[in-house]
């Protein structure tokens, strides 16, 4: 029997065997409370700050802009509620973000909202790249937080995120880029590119779910949204995953050291995959193909079929994808990142997303292209419609 074929490394990432092997020692003798004063509490403390600096040497930042958090979720709240309310009572009053961002993003732009805040989303294109006169119009200097993703985590497109920070500075906006898509796929650069707040996750670069981080430009004030310690510079009360800081920073070196390699790989196993589709099943859309696209996703619609239907066949057959976003699996309502840039419904209810990524091997991809049209052609045929 052929092996299965993981293709939702946007969703996660299998545990890298160096990150495993570099926690478990925090697992087991190396249990101490990084507040505590004793030499277990100090054994953990070191482990803690190494973990720190590691990852403020991946994005090029200082030690003390690195703030551990529990996932991205958690950490894009942070960066933007907590820049909102540490602005609250000035006259920047308005939060902006674009309306293909993340859930965790959209959701604290309406949390922000409801507490007093302007809310003004960005237009984008076709492609979902921000349309400049949009951001031109509504970056403002009585904005006290925008956020950009830099890779989509449904189509793959890419923002000019340093270009976009740029002109946010211009204007004394401070600027916010959820990276946890980006990370490993794009440069990045804090000494350089003029982004402020940016957030990764663990789990999506080979570290465990848990675990993420937010880099916090020196001078940026934000206010934490978890009370009760003094822990992470004052910014997130609690104790510190120790292990899973860890297991982070050691990700976070891999993914940035095998950056270039990973990505042309991964850009070539895209282009095959998506040439089958578009040879080998009649009326296949890839969205956001001819926008700047990171290499690992390919969000593709086979009409006449339906995405939770092409799923189980798809799981049946050994090969795991998703709709969209896998925090809104389950959802039943089309894609807001597909509506959003225009995509038409009866396309969007047909949308898979196919991600790749560690476990991704050209014998998995010829694999995939075998069989993917013929389920789609399975699909079509139970619904009457030819193939």
């Amino acid at each position: 029997m052929n092996a299965p074929i993981y293709l939702d490394h946007s969703a996660t990432t299998p545990v890298h065997p160096e990150v495993l092997e570099a926690m478990l020692p925090f697992f087991g003798p190396r249990f101490g409370n990084p507040s505590s004063v004793h030499r277990w509490g100090r054994e953990a403390r070191t482990a803690v700050a190494d973990a720190r600096e590691r990852i403020a040497r991946c994005l090029g930042a200082q030690p003390d802009e690195v703030s551990f958090v529990s996932c991205g979720t958690e950490g894009d709240n942070l960066a933007i509620l907590g820049t909102w309310r540490a602005a609250r009572g000035t006259p920047r009053a308005a939060v902006v973000t674009t309306p293909i961002e993340h859930k965790a993003i959209l959701g604290a732009v309406h949390q922000a909202a409801r507490e007093g805040a302007v809310e003004r989303i960005l237009t984008v294109d076709a492609n979902g790249v921000v349309e400049s006169d949009s951001f031109d119009a509504l970056v403002l200097p009585d904005v006290a937080v925008c956020s950009v993703m830099w890779v989509n985590n449904e189509t793959g497109t890419m923002q000019s995120v340093p270009e976009l920070g740029a002109r946010a500075r211009d204007r004394g906006v401070v600027f916010h880029t959820d990276a946890v898509q980006a990370f490993g796929k794009v440069k990045i650069d804090a000494t350089t590119q003029a982004f402020d707040l940016l957030t990764i996750s663990g789990h999506k670069i080979g570290a465990p779910k848990g675990i993420g981080a937010v880099y916090v430009r020196r001078g940026t004030q934000v206010e934490p949204i978890l009370h009760g310690g003094s822990q992470e510079r004052g910014r997130r009360s609690g104790t510190e995953n120790v292990a899973y800081c860890v297991g982070l920073a050691r990700a976070a070196e891999i993914a940035d050291a095998e950056r270039d390699v990973e990505v042309a790989r991964l850009e070539r196993l895209r282009d095959e995959l998506e040439a089958v589709f578009l040879r080998e099943i009649p009326g296949a859309v890839i969205h956001a193909r001819s926008g700047p696209r990171a290499p690992h996703i390919v969000n593709v619609s086979f009409p006449d079929t339906d995405s939770d239907s092409m799923l189980m066949a798809l799981d049946l057959a050994g090969i795991a994808a998703s709709a969209g976003s896998a925090c809104q699996s389950g959802s039943t309502t089309p894609s807001h990142v597909l509506s959003a840039i225009g995509v038409r419904p009866d396309l969007a209810a047909c949308a898979v997303r196919f991600s790749l990524g560690s476990l991704t091997t050209d014998d998995a991809i010829d694999r995939a292209g075998r069989m993917i049209p013929a389920l789609v052609a399975k699909a079509r045929g139970l619904t009457g419609v030819p193939a």
